[in-house]
């Protein structure tokens, strides 16, 4: 990433190296995981639900950020080589459609969590009119407009960066999502309290109090799975934006050198969130584990049952 985000470190602490290897080996695995996790919710007609285009839409954002860091991490070893100047005109502009596409992971899997959060609401809390609101054909429209808007914003963010602006504005974009999302899901903890006691108060006689509770239990894990995305998404791309907001407040205090000396780290951290997310959809949602395994152990997976 070279979004003029590093500067000459004038402080005594020395700058950490991350090797090349390292960037490049997380890079390939994450794009293979993430790849493997669109496939697998096209392929399977049983994930064709708006949570689960979210998702998916949240793993070719990923995929992106997996494959921008791959390509990227090429082009630093080919230059180490001399085959390429890294000043040149031509690797500029590529590098600059790089960190276009970094935005645009970064601002596509803000979106795409604040969609999971509302569907998320909408499934536990207007359960019977969940199939009339979040219709597949409304999924797409929403899916269009997430793609769209951070297309355009990723080119502007990139092509007008030396602004302060545009880096505050950036800032505060990721404060002011993660506090709305945030936000959704405690308020839908709070009610879902609320809910239980009320589904535990309910006559035993029959079988609706059952169904209720079975249907209370799996929505409540479709949400805690996404809480836990959500808080591996804050806990790698945090240290990145803590490091926009020091260039932004102190770029020449010795102490905010020192934590800008780690970058690095704070890239790989960035780069770790598309591999850890799919690691928690197979862990979590059974539906993805049985997908997963049928599409790496059968051997003709497309006709496997």
């Amino acid at each position: 990433m070279t979004m003029n985000v590093t500067a000459e470190n004038q402080s005594d602490c020395p700058e950490v190296k991350v090797p090349v290897l390292v960037f490049f080996t997380i890079g390939v695995v994450s794009l293979a995981e993430n790849l493997l996790v669109v496939v697998a919710v096209i392929h399977n007609r049983n994930l064709h639900s708006p949570m689960y285009c979210f998702i998916c839409s949240l793993a070719a954002f990923n995929t992106i950020a997996s494959l921008t860091k791959t390509w990227e991490n090429l082009m630093i070893v080919f230059a180490d080589v001399g085959q390429l100047e890294k000043t040149g005109s031509s690797e500029t502009k590529l590098d600059d459609v790089m960190d276009s596409l970094l935005c645009m992971s970064f601002v596509g899997s803000i979106f795409s969590f604040l969609a999971i959060a509302v569907d998320r609401y909408i499934t536990i809390f207007h359960a019977l009119r969940y199939h009339n609101i979040m219709t597949m054909q409304r999924t797409g429209v929403i899916l269009g407009v997430i793609w769209t808007t951070c297309g355009v914003s990723a080119v502007l963010m990139v092509r007008f960066f030396a602004s302060k602006i545009i880096m505050i504005c950036f800032v505060v974009f990721f404060i002011i999502s993660l506090v709305i999302i945030c936000f959704l899901y405690v308020y839908m903890f709070m009610l879902a309290r609320i809910h239980a006691r009320k589904i535990a108060a309910l006559p035993t006689s029959g079988g609706g109090k059952c169904r209720r509770q079975r249907w209370w239990g799996s929505s409540m894990r479709g949400t805690l799975t996404l809480t836990i995305l959500f808080g591996a998404f804050v806990v790698c791309w945090a240290p990145f934006f803590l490091h926009l907001i020091i260039i932004t407040v102190c770029p020449m205090n010795p102490y905010c050198e020192c934590y800008r000396s780690l970058f690095q780290l704070h890239v790989l951290l960035l780069m770790s969130h598309a591999l850890i997310d799919p690691a928690i959809y197979a862990f979590r949602s059974a539906e993805l584990r049985h997908t997963f395994r049928k599409m790496l152990l059968c051997s003709d997976w497309m006709q496997c049952s």
